[in-house]
This record gives C-alpha cells, structure tokens and sequence, in this order.
C-alpha cells in the first residue's frame, strides 16, 4: 500500500513535465502536415533566395508542431491572406498563419495569437506628420495593400484621409520613391516591414507609435473545435516555455512580441 502511494506520488510529481502531444489525425489527416504562409511578410519568416529554405517563426512553429504530432510537414508559400484563407477551405493546406481580422473569422477559425503585430506608419524624413493622430486629416494619402491586416484597419478608422490600395508591398526603393514623390503621404503596413524599408534610406523615417495592434494566429477549416482546441494547447506551450521567444530573437524581430496567455 505505502508503494502504491509513492508511485501515485512520483506520477503527480511528473504530470506537469508532460507535454500535451496534439493529435496527427486532427492537424494532419494526410499523414504530412502541410502549412500555407506569407511569403513577404517578415514576420513570418525570411526565404533564403540562395537555397529556398525559409526561417523564422513559422518555420519554427511548424517544425515543432510537426515533431510532436510525428510527421512530416510540407511549407507552402502564399502571396496574401485571402490565398492563405484559399488554401484552407480547398483543402490544399492544413493550417495556415495570417492576421486575426472579423471578417475572416467568417470564413476560416483562428487558434488563440501566438504573437503580437504592430502596424505604424512610414512617411518622407521631412514630413509634417510626427505620430499616427496627425494622418487621418483632409488632404492626406495613404498607400496600404490590398487586404493586409493594416490595411483592413486604417479603411475602418480613417474617416478624413484617403486610402490608396496598391495590389502588393513595393520593393524597398520602389516604396521610398512613392513617399519621396508625393504619390502617397504616408504608407501603412506592419512595423518590421517598415523597419526595413526605413534602413535603406534617410529620405524617410518611421513615426514612432503603432495605429494598431493585431494577433497573429494560425487558422484552419471551420467548424471542428477539436482541432483549435489541440492548436491553442500547442501555442499556450511554446508561449509560456519561451520556444516563441527564442524563435522572434533568432528572426531578429525586436519589434514583435510574445502574445500573452489567453486567459489573462
């Protein structure tokens, strides 16, 4: 009896240590998990254009989940959220990493963030405009992408501005001399996209506060609340275990941040 005990005992000890191990037929039904993402947005990771290979945290996301579910996983590259969105209720992919925006979760269910997107501004080095509150005046343009989570926002909040929605982000020099130009007064887009272009020329500067604040989450087909519910298993882990913030500092992305537990 008093074995039993300390055996019961050695178990209670150890069930916290247990990692919960999210199920393969739930997230990957083919037998590989297959996980469409944003090419172009750095937040989700960089492509090697030498090797093809991607990195940053939804490789490693992807990875680790694939390693605990024990199967393979297949990185599918996508140009938007509506292609990601795509992906997803055609079946081509398992899971898939965008913005958490209302509108989409008509359409696809988002797991819990498992970081933190900040939006701002970038604007000509000797703009008048100093901080986000100064945009949404008659008179100013702002370029933004067509169905980027920054953009879905500014087209809600700005009521005095005007909008103009180019089809994809501008190469870096292509973007500066929209600015430069006089083409569009300020350009919105998630801060680290930004803080890229802003490295490679003086001309232009980044205002120091965020306009907005969004989720970044994974999403998958509706209507099975086993399968979110093992995702939001996984991300409360690789939130509280610091995995999420090892893989951001590796990514060089100082600028984004952990999301905090959802239950706080």
């Amino acid at each position: 009896m008093v074995h039993a005990r300390l055996r019961l005992s050695a178990l209670a000890l150890l069930l916290p240590l247990i990692v919960p191990i999210p199920s393969s037929a739930q997230l990957a039904p083919t037998g590989t998990l297959r996980a469409a993402f944003l090419a172009t947005n750095p937040i989700q990771g960089r492509i090697d254009p030498a090797t093809g290979v991607l990195s940053g945290p939804v490789a490693d996301l992807v990875r680790e989940l694939a390693r605990r579910l024990g199967v393979p996983y297949a990185l599918i590259p996508v140009p938007r959220s509506p292609a990601a969105i795509e992906a997803i209720t055609a079946r081509r992919a398992d899971i898939a990493f965008i913005a958490y925006e209302a509108a989409r979760a008509q359409q696809v269910d988002f797991s819990d963030p498992y970081l933190l997107m900040a939006s701002a501004y970038l604007v000509r080095a000797d703009s008048r405009i100093t901080r986000s509150a100064d945009i949404d005046r008659a008179g100013v343009s702002v370029g933004a992408v067509a169905a980027q989570a920054p953009t879905l926002w500014i087209q809600d909040n700005l009521k005095n501005a005007r909008v103009q929605i180019v089809p994809a982000m501008p190469a870096h020099d292509a973007l500066v001399t929209m600015l430069v130009s006089g083409e569009v007064e300020a350009f919105a887009a998630n801060r680290p996209r930004l803080e890229e272009a802003a490295r490679t020329s003086s001309r232009v500067r980044l205002l120091p506060d965020n306009f907005t604040v969004a989720g970044q989450a994974i999403i998958v087909e509706k209507g099975n609340a086993a399968r979110t519910g093992e995702l939001n298993r996984f991300l409360a882990d690789v939130r509280a275990s610091g995995f999420m913030r090892s893989s951001l500092d590796r990514a060089g992305l100082a600028s984004v941040e952990v999301a905090p537990d959802a239950g706080r």
